[in-house]
């Protein structure tokens, strides 16, 4: 199963940066075993998109075709880490080849995407930047396919 994170913003030459590449890149090694292929980020430019609609439209014209929605809201269902390992293996041992994971602006997903959406995560009751929603998804992605591989990382 491939993964994309579809996120309003682009991430430059900042600590989110490293930080997010070095949890996809540890997730490119550690998932690749058990069926996950690398983790494809697709950036929408805030600047191009003038309203909440407008990046809505934007993230779903970067999702793939066919692909599972995962949108995180903070009106989502909250996870465990092994609970979120588990849904992953469920939806790659389902057959899904592709799932989505969407990330909103700083006033979150429109109605359209959370619609849309096959499934809404929290990261839990509070509203966290996007940039640092997505350096958290990158982390629970690579903690769950630790999990799933049985390394000590994860110490619940």
């Amino acid at each position: 199963m491939r993964l994309h994170i579809c996120a309003v913003g682009r991430i430059r030459s900042v600590p989110e940066r490293a930080l997010i590449d070095d949890y996809l890149s540890r997730f490119e090694k550690t998932g690749r075993t058990h069926g996950l292929g690398a983790i494809r980020e697709h950036e929408i430019d805030e600047r191009k998109a003038d309203s909440q609609a407008s990046e809505g439209q934007a993230l779903l014209r970067a999702v793939p075709e066919g692909a599972s929605l995962l949108a995180l809201d903070e009106r989502g269902r909250q996870m465990s880490s092994p609970e979120f390992a588990h849904f992953l293996l469920q939806m790659r041992d389902r057959g899904l080849r592709d799932m989505a994971c969407l990330i909103g602006g700083a006033d979150g997903l429109s109605a359209e995407v959370t619609g849309r959406a096959d499934q809404l995560l929290s990261l839990g009751p509070m509203v966290w930047p996007h940039r640092l929603v997505r350096v958290m998804l990158a982390e629970q992605l690579y903690r769950a396919a630790t999990i799933m591989a049985g390394s000590p990382y994860h110490r619940a």
